[in-house]
């Protein structure tokens, strides 16, 4: 069991900058993905960006150019640094860590979530 805690969300005016942390129980270094999501009520939860345990990284693309994603593995933190932020991005933002057991079987961990309001 992993458990994560999200930090750093808040309300933002629109074209500003907030960082999120998300703070694992234990090593992430065995991890195999982490990654950020966003939902916001009655609607599906959707992939923000994720980067695997060899730092490589992808994106959804409405951030592409505007978020970042990193790994802190001697501090367990996954980051998501959010730039010129716009009002489309508020939700409620969820860290998620992913680990194979197989080739094809996985289990996931999920944070509590994390508000992130940007006004216009």
């Amino acid at each position: 069991q992993v458990y994560l805690v999200e930090s750093g969300g808040g309300l933002v005016q629109a074209g500003g900058s907030l960082r999120l942390s998300c703070a694992a129980s234990e090593s992430i270094f065995s991890i195999n993905a982490m990654g950020w999501y966003r939902q916001v009520s009655g609607k599906q939860r959707e992939l923000v960006a994720i980067i695997n345990n060899g730092k490589s990284t992808n994106y959804a693309d409405s951030v592409k150019d505007r978020f970042t994603i990193s790994r802190d593995n001697d501090k367990n933190t996954v980051y998501l640094q959010m730039d010129s932020l716009k009002p489309g991005d508020t939700d409620v933002y969820y860290c998620n860590a992913r680990i194979f057991s197989t080739l094809i079987s996985y289990s996931d961990y999920w944070g509590q979530g994390t508000q992130v309001t940007v006004s216009s």
